[in-house]
């Protein structure tokens, strides 16, 4: 990692001059990349037919160039850990696929089953074959007449020429997200938008290829259109589970934006500073990245790189899903789709320690550098532990939110601030009657909505 690379999050500058396009008090280094809007965001994100065709069709690669870069002269060596990949399931996950077991086998047919049938917004995949692939309330199985319909009307509508993007029942929006070998389709009775959905779905697709690579995906189907794309994705469904609850709370997917742990300037420098010094020499490594509470602590990076909101959106999805990350060093494969939707990244992702629940990922193109790592983690803690910034981090994550009235807003119930020059945003936190999930949810459409349409 180069000496050059600095952290997302640095100390504002307030020299009482506004730069064109910065916020007032917001950091001039920009590390994520940004968007003005909802709506730019939603179409950069939804590329289009002729996009995916160029990107399967395109042979250059970010990581490629990396890896070219900087170790043209070092030989890679095969590592076991590459050619196997090793799944395991906590007591959580177990229950999840209990769950889901479960619910199938209760349901029967899902189309008989009223509380089925009641569920306000459904998720399903499939292929251009018509192959099921992922349902998220009930076994994809039980659903093949179903997904048999909607790959029949893509392919009507394809065969016109044109492409199907969304079909309109009373209060039920059905919406279409057609890429490459793949249909996402969502089935929604709440009040989000066409665009709205479809950028869920794009995040949904976005997820698959950070568990299989775009390359990987169109080869099997290059070869076998009629694959059963399931039996790649086996495990990682909860991934796709978890992201879609994670999307119904969380504003952050649809402002296309990253919320940062609050700290103290001199706390945060002190930390990416700790970071940048332990792992200046470690070649290879791409993004260094601290997480707390899904929250951004600091992201330091290889100097020319830039991280996608999309991407960090992933990484937190895959964090805060997985409770096994918490108790070992883990050592995973994950394509970042914005950074290189066609190679995989190796990352080192553990918990700093018992007593500080924050997490650390190293990102790294080098698939043999884990013993590396682990003992730059380990020299990360502890210099944080010296500095007594694992006490800081602590303190934060513990600290009850921030609340409209601690602003000065009290008649207000919420409130959302976007600094666009950096990609972050801030709210409070919700207050009652805000509590409940369905709440929650209520609140993160209603923001949503405002944010399309104000």
């Amino acid at each position: 990692m180069a000496a050059k690379e600095s952290a997302v999050v640095v100390e504002p500058i307030d020299d009482g001059i506004a730069e064109p396009g910065i916020e007032p008090g917001a950091s001039t280094e920009m590390m994520l990349v940004t968007t003005d809007s909802f709506d730019e965001y939603e179409q950069e994100m939804s590329s289009s037919i002729e996009g995916d065709r160029q990107m399967k069709e395109s042979t250059t690669s970010t990581i490629s160039e990396i890896q070219e870069d900087v170790t043209q002269d070092i030989p890679i060596a095969a590592n076991p850990r590459d050619s196997e990949k090793t799944l395991s399931l906590d007591d959580g996950e177990m229950d999840d696929v209990a769950h889901r077991l479960g619910q199938s086998n209760i349901d029967g047919d899902p189309l008989r089953c009223k509380t089925w049938l009641a569920q306000k917004k459904h998720i399903f995949i499939l292929s251009q074959a018509g192959k099921p692939i992922y349902s998220r309330y009930s076994s994809e199985d039980k659903l093949v007449t179903v997904m048999g319909v909607m790959q029949a009307l893509v392919s009507f509508v394809q065969a016109g020429s044109d492409m199907i993007r969304s079909v309109h029942a009373g209060d039920t929006n059905f919406v279409f997200v057609v890429k490459g070998p793949l249909i996402l389709v969502a089935v929604s009775k709440t009040l989000e938008s066409v665009p709205q959905l479809t950028l869920q779905l794009t995040y949904v697709y976005n997820q698959i290829i950070s568990v299989l690579t775009q390359s990987q995906l169109n080869r099997v189907y290059d070869q076998r259109r009629n694959f059963d794309l399931r039996r790649l994705l086996t495990g990682s469904e909860r991934l796709i589970d978890h992201l879609l609850n994670f999307m119904d709370r969380e504003p952050a997917f649809f402002l296309g934006a990253i919320k940062c742990l609050p700290l103290l300037p001199s706390m945060r420098s002190s930390i990416t500073q700790t970071i940048i010094q332990t792992c200046a020499k470690i070649k290879n490594l791409v993004f260094a990245i601290l997480l707390a509470n899904n929250q951004l602590v600091t992201l330091v990076r290889m100097n020319k790189f830039f991280l996608h909101p999309m991407d960090l959106h992933i990484i937190q999805n895959l964090v805060d899903s997985s409770e096994s990350l918490k108790t070992a060093e883990s050592w995973t494969p994950i394509c970042l789709p914005k950074f290189d939707s066609n190679g995989y990244m190796h990352g080192h992702v553990s918990y700093l320690s018992e007593d500080c629940q924050a997490c650390l990922l190293l990102l790294t193109v080098d698939r043999d550098v884990f013993f590396v790592l682990s003992d730059a983690k380990q020299k990360i803690v502890e210099k944080l532990r010296r500095t007594n910034c694992l006490e800081a981090i602590n303190e934060s994550m513990n600290k009850p939110t921030i609340t409209t009235a601690d602003i000065g807003l009290p008649d207000m119930r919420h409130i959302l601030y976007k600094c666009k020059s950096t990609a972050q945003f801030w709210s409070p936190g919700l207050q009652p009657p805000y509590t409940t999930d369905e709440e929650i949810e209520r609140v993160c459409i209603t923001d949503c909505i405002l944010l399309v349409d104000p």
